[in-house]
């Protein structure tokens, strides 16, 4: 009697079946096969950066972008990436005090310049008035979006020191937050500047 398949003989059957099917060459073990990797990329470039006031050299290839180089040679992980495409500003640093999605940026187009990231705003132990408020108020929920709400709504307060609700809906206009955190937000936001000028 022939014995049963185990269920992980059963998944290495079926996606080689399906496989081999969707390539017109049911079962065969070529049709399973992983792709070749893709060719080599182009040599690592030497670059400088500002990066939270601090001269940074790193050396980066070609395709990397900003954030990639934040996350990964510099290990400043406060920086999140999670659309990788723009769309949610998680990703949201100062490129010389202007409020940018570094995923959409490649490293080497910003050599040279300051990067400011959510490390960088506070003063050793003491928080920038918009992180201390963002406590206080429970702004954040899974924390993923936080950083990067929290970067546009200090850009803000750079620039307009005693903004609105409006001003400040229309700074996090291009954040996603999945746990809908925004009134929490607009409120530390108001909070953070009244705090700043007293």
């Amino acid at each position: 009697m022939r014995a049963r398949l185990t269920r992980r003989e059963f998944l290495q059957t079926g996606a080689v079946t399906g496989a081999g099917t969707a390539c017109g060459v049911a079962g065969t073990a070529e049709a399973a096969a992983p792709a070749r990797s893709s060719p080599p990329s182009a040599a690592a470039s030497s670059i400088d950066l500002i990066v939270n006031d601090i001269a940074r050299q790193l050396l980066v290839e070609p395709r990397t972008t900003l954030a990639e180089a934040l996350r990964g040679a510099l290990g400043l992980t406060g920086t999140k990436i999670a659309c990788d495409r723009g769309a949610c500003s998680a990703c949201t640093v100062w490129l010389d005090d202007q409020p940018v999605c570094s995923c959409m940026l490649l490293a080497i187009e910003v050599a040279g310049r300051r990067v400011t990231t959510i490390e960088g705003l506070a003063r050793g132990d003491a928080l920038h008035p918009v992180q201390k408020a963002f406590i206080e108020h429970d702004a954040m929920q899974c924390g993923f979006c936080t950083p990067g709400l929290v970067m546009s709504c200090a850009a803000l307060l750079a620039q307009r020191p005693n903004p609105n609700a409006d001003d400040v809906k229309t700074a996090i206009a291009g954040h996603l937050c999945r746990c809908g955190a925004y009134p929490h937000v607009v409120d530390a936001t108001l909070a953070a500047a009244k705090a700043s000028q007293g």
